[in-house]
Order: structure tokens, then C-alpha cells, then sequence
């Protein structure tokens, strides 16, 4: 069990390329620390449906701070500790493409191949759909989808419930 632990989320602008991150850090089941940044994507480009996803545009991130002067934060938070997203492949993935774009060696930060999936756990536990809103709604977890600090939060509280509970099989 993970006494302290980070839930990680980035909404995207185009591919991997990062347009916010939010990052909260729980400990003993208390949250000790939220982080949120708006980051400009490179030439900040952005996709259409993205836009339509998150609601985030060029004009939020104009002059928002690029992934490498946000990356020493993102680090502070994750490195070396249990890190949680809801679809970790995705998050995980978009991080490290992005620190290769910024020639972030993946070994400046010390993290496991696999972070922990609340999707995954939820969909071993039967939930259908194991989409985030969809388990908040269960949970009644308060979320704003698509704001990376809210889904940040969501799934850090997820991961508490399925680590502290017993969850009803659906």
C-alpha cells in the first residue's frame, strides 16, 4: 500500500505535445500538494479536436512557460515516488516523449517503466465504462473533466478508494 504517492495528468495540444499538467501529491491518504501549469506546446500548435476536449487554445498559452522551465517542478513531484494516472500508458508516454523532445534524458528522473493505472484497477473490478468521469460519478468525486488538476485529483482519490475499500464488484 502507498502511503505517499503523486496522481499525474496532462491534457495535450497536438500528439504528445503538452499543454497543461497537474500533479497532486497525497500522503496518508491527505492531499499535501496540488501543481498546475499551463505549458505552451511547440509553435503552440494546436488540434482542433484537442481544443474541443479540454477547451485549452493558443490564446491561454501565448505566453505560458515551455515544458523544459516546468519540467524541474514535474520532477520535484514524481521523482522516485508511486506515480498514478488514470490510463498511465497514455501520461507516461506523453512525458517521455516530451522530455526527449526537450534532450531530457529519461534517467534524469527516477521512475518506475509502469506507474500505477487506476483504469486498469477499476476495469479488473468490473467497472464498465472505466472512464474517469465514469467512476467519479460512482465515487461522487467532484470533477472537472478535462482540467489536468481536477483529473489529477480524481485519480488520486480513485487510487485511495481502491487501496483503503472494498469495491463492489459491477
Amino acid at each position: 500500500m502507498a502511503t505517499t504517492f503523486a496522481a499525474i495528468d496532462f491534457e495535450t495540444a497536438k500528439g504528445h505535445h503538452i499543454c497543461s499538467v497537474g500533479i497532486v501529491t497525497f500522503k496518508d491518504g491527505v492531499i499535501i500538494d496540488e501543481f498546475h501549469a499551463l505549458i505552451q506546446p511547440p509553435n503552440n500548435d494546436y488540434n482542433w479536436h484537442n481544443q474541443q476536449v479540454h477547451g485549452i487554445t493558443e490564446d491561454d498559452t501565448r505566453f505560458a512557460p515551455k515544458f523544459n522551465a516546468v519540467y524541474p517542478e514535474i520532477k520535484k513531484r514524481i521523482s522516485g515516488i508511486v506515480t498514478v494516472a488514470h490510463n498511465e500508458s497514455f501520461d507516461r508516454t506523453v512525458l517521455l516523449k516530451t522530455m526527449k523532445d526537450y534532450n531530457i534524458p529519461q534517467s534524469d528522473l527516477i521512475m518506475k517503466d509502469r506507474w500505477e493505472c487506476t483504469l486498469k484497477i477499476y476495469r479488473k473490478k468490473g467497472y464498465k465504462p472505466a472512464k474517469l468521469d465514469a467512476c467519479c460519478k460512482v465515487h461522487n468525486i467532484a470533477l472537472k473533466h478535462h482540467d489536468a488538476l481536477s483529473d489529477a485529483r480524481a485519480c488520486g482519490k480513485l487510487f485511495l478508494i481502491a487501496q483503503f475499500e472494498r469495491l463492489p464488484l459491477f
